[in-house]
């Protein structure tokens, strides 16, 4: 088998079991939280979420829209970030993965049995039935309204990434630089 499949390979497994890492912490955490919190405070966590999603969706777009010259001007004068930006540009590929594809879809599906939860609370707050018109006009109104602003967001979001990339990728490897320089994680190879 050829090495760059079998990196390839090799990523891919990796990228899934982290998201069903990911997934299982976020999904948890969110059920607790929306627990415990009025359903109004569960709408706002809902919609944080799909602002994540949105955020994260942007970020995929930008890296893999960037150019490499400006980002190498940048460290080339020791902008702070600009060397992570750089890695990131070349690590496109996988930091869209993540960010699409890891964080994107997570927030998607988390958001979507977050509302399940909201909208159940409301219900029960109102005394209707599950089966009620009440509930059911409810789960179509939430739902449709939180599809309509993902979607709306992310068109958004994918404008901003395109035809400001570079500023966006500055700001990423201003992130990643002090994820790596304060919170000695690494974010990204260096290779």
């Amino acid at each position: 088998m050829n090495d760059k499949v079998k990196r390839s390979i090799k990523f891919s497994v990796t990228i899934a079991v982290i998201t069903f890492v990911l997934a299982a912490i976020f999904s948890s955490l969110s059920s607790t939280l929306l627990s415990k919190v009025t359903w109004i405070i569960g709408l706002i966590i809902v919609l944080f979420i799909v602002l994540i999603g949105i955020v994260f969706d942007m970020l995929g777009i930008a890296a893999t829209a960037a150019k490499e010259a400006p980002l190498h001007a940048m460290a080339s004068e020791k902008v702070i970030g600009a060397k992570e930006a750089v890695n990131i540009y070349r690590n496109a590929d996988k930091f869209a993965s993540f960010c699409n594809d890891v964080i994107g879809d997570i927030s998607g599906i988390i958001s979507g049995s977050a509302l399940t939860i909201v909208i159940i609370d409301i219900t029960r707050l109102m005394q209707q039935s599950p089966s009620s018109s009440t509930q059911i006009i409810l789960n179509i109104v939430l739902t449709s309204l939180v599809a309509a602003l993902t979607v709306g967001g992310k068109a958004l979001g994918k404008y901003f990434a395109i035809h400001s990339s570079t500023s966006i990728i500055l700001i990423s490897g201003k992130v990643v630089y002090f994820i790596q320089e304060k919170l000695k994680i690494t974010v990204l190879p260096t290779k």
